[in-house]
């Protein structure tokens, strides 16, 4: 199975994230190259993959292996090790990335404080140096900063044979939605004519419904603010009563199911007596698309 493909893989120090993007030109790229386990580390598997890199290098980092250490016990293992391309990170920030020499021009990797990047069949190294400098120069979460990677490469050639898909796998101890796994953030794009700006999209959505809101942007419902979410909520279908800016059973319960029917669940709870300002706008803007 031949991916040419770029990607990096990363730790957030700070918050113990860890992280795989990557695009290519493949069908669902993040079916085969991306694999991440909290709290161990995250392996890319790329050109002509050896998809038991990712499982069994999380399985050798979890038994205290570092990611150079990991790198050469699966390279050892692997008679076709040529034709490999392979990036990791582990939990501690040690980092490692691999490239045969047999991958189709150009292919190469390096690597930084925290990160790999590598790729082959790309358009030339610019492809690689472009990703490393967005990563150590991006700030913001670890999503962002990867994503700021993908698209460097990707503005600087990518790969050569042109588009298709490209993924983002973030992974935290109990980030999995209601907290029951360490999938933070999964998110795919399988085959679009330009998938990092779709995955860019994407994980802007996914910000709306699943970052937390910062306590100053959590608006108390009263007042103008009540008002206004009274006369949205109208807008929208899930409330009937009269506009009148009280905090009754009828609004709170119709607040509740635009919560749940719109999937805020993750980010308000279904009890809240606030708002925050991201989803109102989301709601202002969603009034106005749906009366015309």
């Amino acid at each position: 199975m031949e991916i040419a493909t770029f990607s990096i893989v990363a730790i957030d120090p700070a918050t113990g994230e860890l992280g795989v993007a990557v695009a290519s030109k493949f069908l669902a790229v993040g079916a085969v190259v991306p694999c991440a386990r909290a709290g161990v580390g995250a392996v890319a598997t790329q050109s002509y993959a050896n998809v038991s890199y990712g499982p069994t290098g999380l399985e050798l980092m979890a038994a205290g292996y570092s990611a150079s250490e990991t790198l050469a016990r699966l390279l050892t293992d692997d008679p076709e090790r040529e034709l490999r391309q392979v990036g990791i990170v582990d939990a501690r920030g040690g980092t490692a990335t691999f490239t045969g020499s047999a991958c189709h021009a150009w292919a190469g990797g390096r690597t930084g404080p925290g990160y790999a990047v590598q790729g082959n069949i790309l358009t030339g190294p610019e492809v690689v140096d472009a990703m490393a400098h967005a990563f150590e120069t991006t700030e913001g979460p670890l999503a962002a900063r990867l994503l700021a990677a993908l698209a460097a490469g990707d503005a600087a050639g990518g790969d050569r044979r042109g588009k298709q898909s490209a993924a983002l796998l973030v992974v935290k101890e109990r980030g999995g939605y209601g907290g029951y796994t360490d999938r933070f953030i999964d998110l795919r794009v399988d085959d679009h004519p330009e998938p990092v700006a779709e995955l860019q999209r994407l994980y802007g959505i996914w910000r709306l419904y699943f970052e937390k809101p910062k306590p100053e942007d959590r608006l108390p419902l009263e007042g103008a603010v009540l008002v206004e979410l009274q006369e949205l909520m109208r807008a929208l279908g899930y409330y009937q009563g009269p506009v009148h800016g009280q905090w009754d059973e009828a609004t709170r319960r119709a607040y509740a199911t635009l919560i749940g029917n719109e999937n805020f669940e993750e980010r308000i709870p279904l009890d809240a007596d606030w708002i925050d300002r991201a989803v109102l706008e989301y709601l202002r803007d969603l009034a106005r698309r749906r009366q015309g």
